[in-house]
């Protein structure tokens, strides 16, 4: 159903009678329109029990769902649907909507009624999800022809495919364009309670593509709370035949046409004749295409061995060190197809850089410009500057998961649980000690765990100050945070690649601390990752974690979230500890992680059955991939996609030696704790 909102009650004005609704009519108005005054004036439809059973009936009995089904429920708003799904025994439900305030009430509902359902804020034409991990994507509710444009429509649909399975079922429930067109209301009136009424116009666009409405609401005290515009594109059965028929679906059928029911049985509005439509994803054909990368031509951009680095054993590069770079240039020197330089002097990078302009930077400069932690997000800076299309994250992504507290602070407006906290600055003469012991003291800026040890586990009061006392003898200026410590089993994500793009979930890792020496608090710190004489270097293992499904997914949703809304790019890596709760809380997000051969990520790779070697490639091609959507190549190369996915029936009039044929009639992409292949 077209889906409105809210608009502030203070002294809202009406626009009077105008002549043309169109001409008011927002091109977003869908991303704000969404929550308690929608459901307030259109209850009558999406709040009443009966719809939302008789709908649910028609969706399992038309796609034949089972409960195993891993089921997708876009534009859910409250999720209703989700909800009554859950309560006849589906077990893989997720909702994904726009609305912040629909999810979160979605979200509540779930949690009073004891239901397994993940509810997440998401964008119908660009969702992170795994290639061919949903058996069923649902459209109901009326929830399709909002944007402005065909193309952002089309986006959704080949988004939809992109996650379904071969033959996996898309279930639409849409107005009747053609019978709207000719039986809509231009203007009605109804009391949706004892104290509001709304007054709705309605008239067809000039093209009479899409009808285009305009709600006013009335408080009987307060006057007018709302004045608002919203819109629907009118698609006949033909019409959306033809555009899911151009998306490469087959089998569309059209299996009834529904009216709603209403509790105050007035104005049915867009959702008085709807279409109930089922199509099938294309079987899905991968074809290899081994033509070689967007460009071959490699630069390799590391931190400078000649200079100190405050952050390594003795502030400099040392024999480890070294064994990294030799480690990673053995396995880029694996990519045949890859020609690699190495650039590693700071003093003349940037005239270099600009007075032989590389095609493709691979950026492992994690150590920042001059060796500077606090100038790691310098290096992107400079190569945006000279217009050098490059790997990993951004500039502001870099800046701001430096800051852990606000990246805390993200991850709770996103509800993804954190740590208790307390932020020390360096000015304050005095802090709130925490009343939980133990607590971990960290400093806020930073990373290569520089400034926690062992010691920064406290147990006390007088624990806590001394170490304060030292990190601002060590670190002066710097910013503290004291955590409660996080006792339980700690976990990693990996995650190579783009939303919208190529995507892939490395197999959980969990860190092992069981063969650690009695009386060593149980963390990564600074002795675990640069000083090789401590028992920190030899005694924590990673191993592949064995967890519930149920946490895994969790933790693949939470990732996922923070990917976009930290503006992570081609990598990223985020860790996560449970408290003795056993509820799990996020650690950091690691943007550039550690691409060390003993890194987490290589070892997350090593899970999966893959090299080192293989996991470069992953990064360098997820950049160029990346980097060629966006805006190609200054060499004005053409990335050939690696991919390409036809429908079933087409015939492939002959093979050429380079591609190589995958039947992937069989689930090539997993869900939950399997591995995203």
């Amino acid at each position: 159903m077209a889906k409105k909102s809210d608009i502030s009650n203070n002294g809202v004005k009406t626009l009077g009678p105008i002549s043309d609704l169109e001409r008011h009519l927002p091109s977003d108005w869908w991303q704000s329109l969404f929550n308690s005054l929608y459901l307030k004036t259109d209850g009558d439809v999406v709040e009443n029990h009966v719809n939302t059973a008789f709908e649910v009936d028609m969706l399992i009995r038309t796609a034949c769902l089972e409960p195993n089904d891993r089921i997708l429920d876009l534009c859910c708003g409250q999720g209703r649907h989700c909800l009554e799904l859950a309560k006849r025994g589906f077990r893989n439900l997720t909702g994904i909507d726009r609305s912040r305030y629909l999810i979160r009430l979605a979200r509540k509902r779930a949690r009073q009624d004891n239901l397994d359902i993940s509810f997440h804020e998401g964008d119908a034409r660009k969702f992170r999800f795994a290639e061919s991990s949903c058996h069923c994507v649902t459209l109901m509710g009326n929830s399709f022809g909002y944007f402005d444009k065909e193309e952002d429509d089309f986006a959704v649909l080949e988004a939809i495919k992109r996650v379904l399975t071969s033959s996996g079922t898309l279930v639409m429930d849409l107005v009747d364009g053609d019978w709207m067109r000719k039986n809509f209301e231009p203007r009605s009136w109804e009391w949706i309670d004892n104290n509001h009424f709304v007054c709705r116009e309605r008239a067809l666009s000039a093209n009479g593509a899409k009808i285009v409405s305009r709600e006013v609401v009335v408080h009987s005290e307060r006057g007018v709370i709302a004045d608002q515009f919203y819109a629907e594109r009118l698609y006949s059965f033909e019409r959306i035949a033809d555009l899911l028929d151009k998306a490469d679906f087959v089998r569309i059928k059209l299996h009834d046409r529904l009216c709603a029911e209403s509790d105050r049985n007035q104005d049915l509005g867009m959702m008085a004749h709807r279409l109930f439509i089922t199509a099938n994803a294309p079987s899905k054909i991968m074809l290899s295409l081994k033509r070689g990368p967007a460009t071959s031509e490699v630069t390799v951009l590391l931190g400078d061995p000649e200079l100190p680095d405050s952050v390594k054993k003795n502030e400099k590069f040392n024999p480890e060190d070294f064994e990294t770079i030799n480690r990673l240039k053995e396995a880029l020197s694996e990519l045949s197809d890859y020609r690699f330089s190495y650039l590693d002097t700071h003093a003349s990078l940037i005239s270099r850089l600009r007075n032989d302009l590389p095609r493709f930077v691979l950026n492992f400069c994690d150590e920042g410009f001059n060796n500077d932690a606090f100038k790691e997000l310098h290096i992107p800076a400079i190569l945006e500057m000279l217009g050098i299309p490059y790997s990993g994250a951004g500039p502001a992504c870099l800046g701001l998961c430096y800051n852990k507290s606000v990246v805390r602070a993200i991850a709770a407006s996103l509800d993804i649980p954190v740590p208790m906290e307390t932020y020390f600055n360096p000015d304050d003469t005095s802090a709130t000690l925490p009343s939980v012991f133990p607590a971990i003291v960290k400093p806020n800026f930073g990373d290569s765990s520089l400034g926690i040890t062992q010691q920064a586990v406290v147990y006390s009061s007088d624990e806590l100050v001394k170490y304060l006392t030292d990190i601002r003898e060590t670190l002066p200026g710097r910013s503290v945070l004291i955590q409660e410590f996080l006792s339980g089993p700690e976990y990693s994500i990996g995650i190579i690649g783009n939303p919208g793009l190529s995507y892939r979930i490395l197999p959980p890792l969990e860190v092992d601390y069981s063969s650690l020496q009695p009386g060593l608090p149980h963390i990564l710190g600074y002795e675990s990752k640069w000083l090789p004489d401590s028992p920190y270097w030899n005694q924590i293992a990673y191993h592949e974690a064995d967890i519930d499904e149920n946490i895994c997914i969790k933790l693949f949703d939470y990732s996922n979230l923070l990917f976009e809304r930290c503006a992570c790019r081609d990598y990223a890596r985020f860790d996560y500890r449970t408290d003795a709760d056993g509820v799990i809380k996020l650690l950091e997000v690691n943007p550039n992680p550690g691409w060390c051969w003993d890194g987490k990520l290589n070892y997350m790779a090593g899970f999966e059955g893959l090299r080192y070697a293989d996991l470069l490639r992953m990064i360098i091609e997820a950049a160029q991939e990346r980097v060629t959507a966006e805006n190609g190549f200054n060499n004005n190369n053409a990335l050939l996609p690696k991919e390409k996915t036809i429908p079933a029936g087409i015939p492939i009039l002959s093979k050429p030696d380079n591609i190589k044929v995958v039947d992937t009639n069989q689930e090539s992409q997993e869900f939950g704790c399997m591995t995203a292949k």
